[in-house]
């Protein structure tokens, strides 16, 4: 699997994978006990077999990402905030860590992505 050496590294690699649909990628770009959240805080999946699960669903019912622009990551130390705006409006928040080899992963993770499902 590719590594971030840089906190929007990360949200380039997510845009790769999701849109190859390649969830063992994906899950990668997470720590292990990372959560995914709403914009209200409800959490949506806690830890990658759960993130799995939820982006697996997505990446069958949502949509590809394209022509979406990265904010400046706001590091302080170890820790990053990163943002993207989507071509929908939605702004995405993601929280990282940087890690003991000098990667970067998503702990926190607001993606602000809206399904809309059609019955067949």
């Amino acid at each position: 699997m590719k590594k971030a050496y840089k906190p929007d590294e990360v949200a380039d690699l997510f845009l790769e994978y999701f849109n190859s649909k390649d969830i063992e990628g994906l899950a990668s770009i997470y720590e292990e006990d990372a959560v995914v959240v709403t914009g209200e805080n409800n959490i949506l999946a806690r830890g990658k077999e759960e993130i799995k699960t939820y982006f697996k669903h997505l990446m069958e019912h949502g949509p590809r990402f394209e022509n979406v622009k990265h904010s400046l990551p706001i590091v302080n130390g170890d820790i990053a905030l990163t943002s993207t705006k989507l071509p929908n409006g939605f702004v995405t928040a993601e929280v990282g860590r940087k890690q003991s080899d000098g990667s970067w992963l998503w702990y926190i993770d607001q993606p602000m992505i809206v399904i809309t499902e059609t019955k067949d």
